[in-house]
């Protein structure tokens, strides 16, 4: 039993075993030397673990007593998490390496974020979601804060850590409730007895601030005080990490934990997701409008796309899942691409990140430009870009449950949203002539931008392949 246990978690033990070898040949070895191959072994590891992840389908299987889940929506979530994480690294291994950030520990750092991430979307138990949150929230606290010798970078880290506590101290508290009201930690457990005796207060406080815990980790309104100010701070790799793996991990626990605790009671927790999701759509889309620095835009956009991704959980319904985990995966691709141009954005060899300096930008770089205004088109949702069906599949699984009023809501906010991601077009295109940015070759930042642009192009044929596998996991979560 102990075997076939630990082979259904074989994925997790092996990154994680990994990450502890890492950090041994690390210290033991010479540092500075080993950073780079460590990164890229740590990256290759994780494509393959995908592969692996990917491999298994639609099996099921359950370890450790119910505390572990390994099915079609874990797997799924599982790939996007290792590939997103595996891709940022590579991406932002040069520039980390110009301004002497990349450390041994980084990779092993995010290695051991991701173990956490994979925790959260198996969990079937109160106490494996905080072993996985807390796990995957002691890493980012750190690597938020790598760049040592800046004060914007220490203060995000401390911001983060902070106010990661609080949101970790809102989730016990209501896992005590929750624990206390049902007799069980498992998920399996909890549901059993809602059946059973009913919703009671006691639980339904519970999930309310299990809820406002693990909304902070998708920086959902009005827990999203910390992201704009970590987002600005953080080396700018860090904060592309932020704006991928995690907020699949954190939107997929959620997902996880309304539909195998509390399935049967949508509509006592469906009220708040809605809320959540409203919120964070206008407020990320009217806040990002002053937005002069492209780091904090990104931080107000995806608190905005956040609640766009609330919309389809906010269903109650497969369809809403499976709009989410769309959602999800093309947003992870958009912000991918974003980000690499954010990374070769430089002026007399120093970042830059004001989104003034791109004025006329589309004479020095017509190609990067390009591929800019196709990932802000698609960020915005203009159709027919691949951004537009993902607004679309959540919107729609919101009507289809009769959430009208959230699906016009959604509507209004994507068009307020749109001022800004198209204000950056102008700016390339139209805005008065400047002095150009530093023309930056960077190849694997380049090749990342113009493929998630074409991935938006190109996706609309079928997606990938990712909208039926979207609909598989989100069978297998939602019975």
């Amino acid at each position: 039993m102990i075997a076939a246990d630990l082979y259904t978690a074989l994925p997790e033990i092996v990154l994680a075993l990994f990450a502890m070898a890492a950090l041994m040949v690390g210290v033991f070895g010479s540092k500075d030397k080993l950073a780079e191959p460590i990164l890229w072994a740590t990256a290759g590891l994780m494509v393959l673990l995908a592969l692996f992840v990917g491999s298994k389908g639609l099996e099921e299987q359950t370890a450790f007593n119910g505390m572990y889940l390994a099915d079609a929506f874990a797997h799924f979530s599982k790939m996007v998490i290792l590939i997103s994480a595996a891709v940022v690294m590579v991406m932002g291994q040069s520039y980390m390496a110009a301004r002497g950030l990349l450390k041994f520990e980084y990779p092993i750092l995010i290695a051991l974020s991701v173990v956490g991430m994979m925790l959260m979307v198996s969990a079937g138990d109160l106490i494996a979601l905080y072993m996985g949150l807390e796990l995957q929230s002691l890493a980012l606290y750190v690597i938020a804060t790598m760049n040592r010798d800046s004060q914007r970078s220490t203060e995000a880290g401390l911001k983060y850590f902070i106010l990661g506590a609080l949101a970790s101290g809102l989730l016990l508290y209501g896992a005590s409730l929750t624990y206390g009201y049902a007799g069980t930690t498992l998920f399996a457990g909890i549901i059993s007895t809602i059946s059973e005796d009913g919703m009671s207060i006691g639980l339904l406080m519970g999930l309310a601030f299990m809820l406002a815990g693990l909304a902070f980790k998708v920086s959902a309104v009005p827990f999203h005080m910390w992201t704009p100010d970590v987002y600005e701070g953080a080396p700018t790799p860090v904060t592309a990490f932020f704006a991928t793996a995690p907020k699949v991990a954190a939107m997929a626990l959620i997902a996880r934990v309304v539909h195998e605790a509390f399935g049967v009671v949508p509509g006592d927790w469906s009220q708040i997701i809605a809320f959540l999701a409203a919120a964070s759509m206008f407020v990320g889309a009217i806040a990002a409008i002053g937005q002069r620095d492209i780091k904090r835009l990104m931080a107000y956009s995806s608190i905005s796309h956040m609640g766009f991704a609330l919309v389809g959980l906010a269903a109650g319904t497969a369809q809403g899942v499976q709009g989410m985990l769309v959602y999800l995966a093309i947003y992870v691709t958009m912000n991918i691409g974003v980000f690499a141009f954010i990374l070769t954005m430089s002026r007399d060899g120093k970042p830059v990140t004001d989104i003034g300096s791109l004025r006329q930008y589309s004479k020095a770089e017509p190609l990067r430009a390009l591929a800019l205004l196709i990932l802000m088109f698609s960020l915005a949702g203009v159709p027919p870009l691949v951004g537009f069906f993902g607004k679309f599949y959540v919107l729609w699984a919101a009507v289809q449950a009769g959430l009208t009023w959230l699906a016009v809501a959604g509507g209004i906010a994507s068009v307020i949203g749109a001022f800004y991601y198209l204000r950056i077009v102008y700016y390339m295109y139209f805005g008065d002539e400047i002095e150009p940015l530093d023309h930056v070759r960077a190849p694997v930042q380049a090749s990342l931008l113009v493929a998630s642009a074409a991935i938006m192009v190109l996706g609309v044929i079928n997606l990938f392949g990712v909208e039926s596998a979207a609909s598989l996991a989100a069978n297998a979560l939602v019975r």
